[in-house]
């Protein structure tokens, strides 16, 4: 069972909240919280605000186990631009954008899923033997 929470208007930027939800997408909840505990980003504590609300969702209102809760989609949408002015040189000015963005997290009690393909590091090609070319001599 799938089991949302969204936050709106949330006084981030979508691309600096972007970077923080695909790091975590497909992780179960409770590592995707200890993970966003410890990111330098302020766009992490937004983000683990909208999981842990989702979590709790979950475990109150359907009476699902919060250990087995993995999350499947975190989902950052923009939002509406506050637009703001800074007087500048010979009378001109200068808009400044203050972007907010929407987050909607969705977590399922189904752990056995499989989540993201998680690479460990450079992947190489197998190495083939070299076959009678014509180069070698016999």
């Amino acid at each position: 069972m799938q089991v949302q929470a969204t936050a709106k208007w949330v006084r981030v930027p979508p691309r600096k909240a972007r970077l923080v939800a695909g790091l975590i997408q497909g992780m179960p909840v409770t590592e995707a919280l200890t993970t966003l505990s410890f990111m330098p980003q302020a766009a992490a504590e937004d983000v683990s605000k909208v999981v842990r609300s989702a979590a709790a969702n979950a475990e109150n209102n359907f009476s699902l186990d919060r250990d087995r809760l993995q999350l499947v989609r975190l989902e950052v949408d923009g939002g509406p631009i506050i637009k703001r002015f800074r007087p500048r040189a010979r009378g001109s000015s200068y808009s400044i954008f203050k972007r907010t963005c929407h987050l909607v997290a969705v977590v399922e009690d189904n752990l056995d899923r499989p989540g993201r393909a998680r690479r460990r590091g450079p992947q190489t090609a197998p190495t083939v033997a070299a076959s009678g070319n014509g180069d070698e001599e016999e």
